[in-house]
């Protein structure tokens, strides 16, 4: 699959200082996988079940979930959730869900 990127959909959308969402209730599914395509992430069903799950976990407890709380309570391998979002998964799964930076993330 290519990885396609419109840059229009990302219009009027606010981004901290590291690419963050400011408000995560701007987010789209439309949004995530525009984000994810400038990532050069090809969006499986699976990185759609840690996206659902991160997102579930924001709207219950108000902050995205740690990497130990993806692995653990989300029940994705810490080992696949490295190859699902490589270079700091709990950080790219929150850029991509359209969230802030998790808490301890560097």
């Amino acid at each position: 699959m290519t990885l396609t990127i419109n840059p229009e959909v990302l219009e009027g959308i606010e981004f901290d200082e590291e690419g963050f969402m400011v408000d995560a209730d701007d987010w789209t599914p439309t949004i995530g996988e525009t984000i994810a395509a400038i990532l050069e992430l090809d969006l499986t069903e699976r990185h759609w079940d840690v996206i659902n799950f991160v997102r579930q976990e924001y709207a219950d407890k108000g902050e995205a979930p740690t990497l130990r709380r993806i692995t653990k309570v989300g029940g994705i391998p810490t080992k696949e959730l490295y190859q699902l979002f490589p270079d700091g998964p709990a950080k790219i799964a929150a850029k991509v869900s359209g969230l802030a930076k998790p808490t301890g993330c560097i």
